[in-house]
């Protein structure tokens, strides 16, 4: 009886032994891919923070180059803008059909269905890559797009790559952390990159998430902020507004620029599934119709002595800083930012938007002239900048650090959900989530 009892304890213990043993590896495996994410979020954060910031000066530079051909030649655009719109819609088209458009959708759509084949092709290197070149080609030729779309997806795709690199299992914590640490690298302000991951990349938002988001935007913010230094994007606004000031350009500012980016967006998804026989006939000949968008950005910047060419920074931060624009502005960049987005180049619209909304408070400064300029510009930024994302959160305060206006931040937030309401009335469905749609059914339907 005895023996019997010796051999069983003498079990017992093995058994505990083997349960502890295997207890303990599967514990150290949790660590070490823990170790493995931290790394990769960390590696992949400062990578595409470099990433973003050559981005940042070599879109600089086409600009320069662009300006500097003008300068010899004003009408050389009429030739050169729709040869590069047509070509550069072209090469997307049979080369990299995923780099369309501005990128935040494609990454919306990934984040779905993550490390599946059609994720990892919307937001491989290859696209991304070749985003890259013609985002920059498409600023050579004076198109008015910015960048900080595009950084959206090259981030991703970047940080999926890191990820993968290291053996961590992809996740849409990946991706939205590298979407969102873009956001921040290419505006330098890391509390708009988790704002933007809130309200526009993460369907369900998760502890775990954010912290990842919360790791890459502030590594990929401090290799911005060590390379390019504390700079403020649009330049240092100081003016704020009185109480009675705030309640009657308030309400101006967020019904009307909220309705008008409203329009934008409703006039860009309607473009899609519009049955109209022009709009149907520029849909079934793409190159030809991005020839023509590109004709018209060429006749509005000769129009306009140049103004609407390119990202707007410049315009916005002369605007911000209180000097005055043409009233034609604000409509001239909405139209060509309009004709740049339908023509499907590759090419952002966050820059441009900033750009439209300050040239609409040019005009309410006008209005309410007796107010200070800079701070009647910022409603209007954000008013338009809210109208097309609706993404009020992310607005606020991309625009709050972007021009170091904290003295604004209530009439902004004001303004900013008066315009998301205004905008709804006018597009219910939001500008992003709309032009995700064929990618989410690419994604979804093949991994079903």
């Amino acid at each position: 009886m005895n023996a019997g009892m010796n051999r069983n304890a003498s079990y017992l213990v093995r058994l505990v032994s083997i349960v502890w043993r295997r207890r303990g590896a599967r514990h150290a495996g949790a660590e070490l891919l823990r170790a493995r994410r931290r790394l990769a979020t960390g590696v992949g954060a400062v990578l595409l923070g470099l990433v973003a910031l050559a981005f940042a000066a070599i879109s600089d530079r086409a600009q320069g180059a662009f300006a500097a051909l003008i300068a010899h030649w004003p009408y050389a655009p009429l030739l050169l803008t729709p040869a590069l719109f047509a070509a550069v819609v072209w090469v997307t088209r049979r080369s990299a059909p995923y780099a369309r458009g501005s990128g935040i959708p494609q990454v919306i759509a990934a984040s779905r269905a993550p490390d599946t084949p059609p994720s990892n092709a919307l937001v491989s290197l290859w696209t991304a890559s070749v985003k890259f070149v013609l985002t920059v080609v498409m600023l050579l030729g004076g198109a008015s797009v910015g960048r900080e779309g595009p950084t959206v997806q090259i981030s991703a795709a970047i940080m999926v790559k890191v990820h993968r690199y290291l053996r961590v299992p992809i996740t849409s914590g990946v991706l939205i952390a590298g979407g969102a640490a873009g956001v921040a690298a290419a505006f330098n302000t890391p509390l708009a990159g988790v704002a933007f991951a809130i309200e526009e990349l993460a369907a369900a938002y998760e502890q775990r998430v954010a912290v990842l988001v919360m790791g890459a935007v502030m590594i990929a913010g401090l290799v911005s902020l060590g390379i390019a230094g504390d700079y403020v994007y649009f330049g240092v606004m100081r003016e704020t507004l009185g109480v009675s000031a705030v309640l009657m350009i308030t309400p101006v500012a967020g019904v009307l620029g909220g309705a008008a980016g409203g329009l934008f967006s409703r006039l860009v998804l309607g473009f899609a599934g519009a049955r109209w026989r022009p709009i149907a006939a520029a849909r079934a000949h793409p190159i030809l119709f991005a020839a023509g968008c590109g004709l018209t950005v060429a006749v509005l910047g000769i129009a306009t002595g140049g103004a609407t060419w390119g990202t707007g920074y410049g315009a916005t931060r002369l605007l911000v800083e209180g000097h005055g624009q043409s009233d034609w502005f604000g409509p001239a960049k909405f139209l060509a930012a309009l004709a740049t987005t339908l023509s499907g180049a590759p090419g952002g619209i966050f820059a441009p938007s900033l750009a439209v909304g300050a040239g609409f408070g040019n005009l309410l400064a006008g209005v309410f002239h007796n107010q200070p300029a800079g701070a009647v510009v910022l409603l209007g930024m954000t008013a338009y900048f809210v109208g097309v994302v609706r993404a009020p959160l992310t607005a606020v305060i991309i625009v709050m650090e972007a021009t170091a206006a904290r003295g604004l931040i209530l009439p902004l937030f004001a303004t900013a959900l008066i315009a998301d309401g205004a905008s709804a009335f006018v597009c219910r469905e939001r500008l992003y989530h709309g032009l995700a749609k064929p990618f989410l059914a690419l994604v979804e339907g093949k991994a079903a």
